[in-house]
């Protein structure tokens, strides 16, 4: 089944690809490799802000880190022209904004994690690093990048 079909079938619709908000692109592919900018979380259009350990719970976090993966998703697709040129992903960042105390970033990094794995099956298997950092771009909840490897055009 192509990941086009996956999609469908899992009732994903996904968002518009957002725009760069400042001197970057979205995607390079160079190499077999896609380069996936961090993606900030949006729900309805709405950007996820606040802090985990603070505003945010552990489940709305996953949620927003689950946002930012449908948004790597759709910047993907924007550049590929459709995602079944995905061979498979091979690792996500995901940083949260978090208070010093709080350690559960892997939970809330497996929201983009577990899509990945919903979407591609075994080729969404991934390496990771989940990391707590003090804010966020826009005060965005989380951001999550990746390196995906591609087939040729």
């Amino acid at each position: 089944m192509s990941y086009e079909a996956r999609l469908t079938e899992l009732g994903i619709d996904l968002p518009e690809a957002a725009a760069p908000v400042a001197s970057y692109v979205a995607v390079v592919v160079a190499n077999g490799m896609a380069h996936v900018s961090g993606q900030l979380p949006f729900v309805d259009g709405n950007l996820v802000k606040g802090r985990l350990g603070d505003d945010v719970s552990v489940e709305d976090g996953a949620a927003a880190a689950r946002a930012c993966g449908l948004m790597i998703l759709a910047q993907l697709k924007a550049a590929l022209g459709s995602l079944d040129r995905v061979e498979r992903v091979v690792k996500l960042g995901a940083f949260v904004n978090s208070t010093g105390d709080f350690t559960d970033q892997p939970k809330v990094a497996n929201g983009a994690s577990d899509l990945m794995a919903e979407v591609f099956g075994d080729a969404g298997k991934h390496a990771r690093a989940a990391v707590g950092v003090p804010a966020l771009p826009l005060g965005a909840a989380v951001e999550v990048d990746a390196i995906v490897a591609v087939r040729p055009d």
